[in-house]
């Protein structure tokens, strides 16, 4: 249980608008956050929103399904919704926005045969695009974007355990990820720090199979003479900056840490300035991009 469910709620109402475009996960969402203990409301007409806060706050937070699908959805005038709730005193607001790669859109779509609402009569690839474009400037103003597109339900079940679950008394909860270059930054990320002028482990035949979790690895980039003093300069900049974003009203913060192929140097990196900011008193949860698509197929190999 949460903290702030475990506690009495106040004079404030508690909102998440859980959108994104369809096909990207938002019912597996809605149905995670009623297992953490939302009251849950799927599909509301935008114009019956502003009546959620006429009355007294509900002793647990609402999630609200938004999408395309909604009666009387418009982009422009959801964004007017949340301008205006996020300004009102009585109300804490987060929109949750769930990403995904427009190719595994249409890949989703075209498996479950599926029309798109947006192009019932077109190919899944228009109402893709155009659902994307529609979409644009509510992902601009989303306070957490998970990409689900190398997700399964039970990924995406978890990850939003670790920002709606957590007790944190900070806050706010900090993810760190590893992820390679070669397949580009991961969404969402606040910071990111390039780790690929350490000496690579990949090199080393005894080392290329292994990652930044196994301890051969972890000395062979300790070794590194760059690495003492990035690490230290890196972790006390870390320290400054997180409570500098509490004091902005953050919720969550995502550091990112690329190498060449995701597998070694990153890996360690993240690894330990997760355990040092855990260490501290901070609520961490740790995420290794490739090597969870490495365990998804066995059959792909990395460079770094």
């Amino acid at each position: 249980m949460t903290q702030d469910m475990a506690q009495p709620m106040t004079n404030e109402h508690r909102l998440v608008f859980v959108t994104g475009p369809s096909g990207a996960g938002r019912s597996t969402a809605i149905d995670a956050l009623e297992d953490l203990g939302y009251e849950v409301i799927d599909n509301l007409p935008m114009s019956l929103i502003p009546r959620l806060i006429d009355g007294p706050p509900l002793p647990r937070p609402i999630a609200l399904g938004m999408d395309v699908r909604n009666r009387d959805f418009n982009a422009t005038a959801l964004i007017e919704i949340i301008d205006g709730l996020t300004r009102d005193p009585r109300v804490s607001l987060e929109v949750l926005y769930l990403d995904c790669a427009p190719s595994e859109l249409i890949c989703r779509y075209t498996q479950t045969r599926r029309r798109h609402p947006l192009a019932p009569a077109e190919t899944p690839s228009e109402g893709v695009a155009r659902e994307i474009d529609l979409l644009a400037p509510i992902r601009v103003r989303a306070d957490h974007l998970i990409d689900t597109t190398e997700m399964s339900p039970h990924d995406l079940k978890a990850e939003l355990a670790r920002w709606f679950e957590r007790d944190t008394a900070h806050g706010l909860a900090v993810l760190v990820q590893s992820f390679s270059y070669k397949r580009g930054l991961p969404r969402g990320v606040d910071m990111v720090f390039d780790c690929r002028f350490l000496q690579n482990p990949y090199w080393t035949p005894a080392l290329r199979d292994l990652d930044g979790r196994d301890q051969a690895v972890v000395d062979f980039i300790c070794k590194d003479e760059s690495f003492v003093p990035f690490f230290e300069k890196l972790r006390d900049l870390v320290m400054l900056l997180i409570p500098a974003n509490v004091d902005e009203g953050k919720t969550h913060l995502t550091i990112g840490f690329g190498c060449t192929g995701g597998q070694h140097r990153s890996v360690v990196i993240a690894e330990m300035l997760g355990n040092s900011l855990a260490e501290a008193g901070w609520a961490v949860s740790k995420r290794h991009r490739e090597l969870e698509r490495r365990a998804a197929s066995p059959l792909l190999s990395a460079s770094g």
